[in-house]
């Protein structure tokens, strides 16, 4: 984890900041000599690898917890953060280092976020922490001082998100799925592989239809080990223009 800091703070929009997240976690974890995150490299791959974020054992998700009906909590609690630094003191499985992502870490309520600042004064060695924040003013001013700053423009959506939602929106209409497909045939495969793996994400919260989305997840996921096999973009955009929902 060279030249990084061990914690940053990712304000602006929910999708690009995850995103940028994604990115910084393989960077971390990156073996490449070169730039940074290289995409080929075996952790790259796992960490771009399917859903947000990825399948990399050592890149871990910090989240609201469900209660014991199911539903989803309010806010990131202290018990979390207290088992967050005992995981944290374990070390990794594959990589030299671990990262957590906190999605939406302005849900951390005030005793979770006291807690978090003695991991932020002493944090683990080799352990990065992703701080996606929509309200960064929720934080602590103790928590900010400790992290790295990271401000997204405007709240702008990334490219491959705006273009990942445009595809799913077009994928009910055969010739809006046409001239979606064609216009990213310009993008190199691993802008294309963004898009796919973006699409992967955002099925989740746009495809109401669970027997749709099980069908959609499963075509996205051959399209996005067609462009880990270097398969062209043009291939792949003509293999995504294919799809279309059952009955349509």
């Amino acid at each position: 984890m060279e030249k990084m800091m061990h914690s940053y703070i990712i304000s602006g929009d929910g999708d690009a900041a995850r995103s940028r997240a994604r990115e910084m976690a393989a960077a971390a974890l990156c073996e490449s000599s070169g730039a940074k995150p290289c995409r080929a490299c075996r952790h790259c791959r796992k960490v771009f690898q399917g859903a947000f974020p990825g399948i990399h054992p050592d890149v871990a998700l910090v989240e609201r917890a469900a209660d014991k009906s199911g539903k989803l909590r309010r806010e990131i609690t202290v018990d979390q953060i207290r088992a967050l630094a005992v995981d944290a003191a374990v070390l990794p499985n594959e990589a030299d280092g671990k990262v957590y992502i906190f999605p939406e870490a302005d849900t951390m309520n005030i005793a979770a976020q006291n807690a978090f600042l003695k991991l932020l004064e002493e944090p683990p060695r080799g352990v990065m922490f992703l701080l996606c924040a929509e309200s960064r003013e929720k934080l602590l001013e103790t928590v900010q001082s400790r992290c790295g700053e990271i401000r997204l423009a405007g709240g702008t959506a990334a490219p491959e998100n705006e273009r990942a939602r445009g595809y799913l929106e077009a994928r009910l209409d055969r010739a809006e799925l046409l001239r979606c497909c064609t216009a990213m045939e310009k993008l190199d495969n691993a802008q294309l592989l963004e898009v796919v793996t973006a699409a992967e994400e955002l099925a989740v919260k746009l495809v109401s239809d669970r027997r749709e989305l099980l069908a959609l997840e499963a075509f996205l996921h051959r399209a996005e080990e067609y462009l880990r096999l270097n398969v062209g973009p043009k291939h792949v955009t003509g293999y995504l223009s294919t799809y279309l929902p059952d009955g349509k």
